[in-house]
């Protein structure tokens, strides 16, 4: 079975974790740190805006992925995927610029919750239909 749009989505994910890593990846070389954050605040603020992404993308992607092996709408999962890459961009701006609030963040976070919220919830109500209907 195909799943052209988990797969669009994780592309473009994808290409953001690289993006990312890489910005960790240029802060190590620059500063001199192996491993670790070496005490430098941009360092360690650059390692968790990484970690936070992946953190949210991975169970977002495999949300979209189980949606739309269950026939999801395609315009659901676009806009679904496209408010997430949205939110993940805004959140690791935000996040890159200042370890304090900023309304980046907070629309970077509220966005992905959303996305996650709404999957989660068109999954679970699609194995109800399912389970009703082998149960009646």
């Amino acid at each position: 079975m195909s799943v052209p749009i988990s797969g669009l989505y994780a592309g473009l994910l994808a290409l953001l974790l690289i993006a990312l890593a890489g910005r960790v990846s240029l802060l190590r070389s620059k500063r001199g740190v192996g491993i670790g954050h070496g005490n430098d605040p941009e360092l360690a603020r650059a390692i968790r805006v990484h970690g936070n992404a992946l953190e949210w993308i991975l169970p977002m992607l495999v949300l979209l992925l189980v949606a739309e092996l269950d026939g999801a709408n395609r315009t659901f999962l676009h806009v679904c995927g496209v408010v997430f890459v949205l939110s993940r961009l805004a959140h690791a701006t935000g996040l890159s610029r200042t370890s304090k609030s900023s309304s980046a963040r907070y629309w970077g976070t509220a966005g992905s919750w959303l996305v996650i919220a709404l999957l989660a919830g068109w999954n679970i109500l699609a194995f109800a239909r399912i389970a009703f209907r082998l149960w009646r």
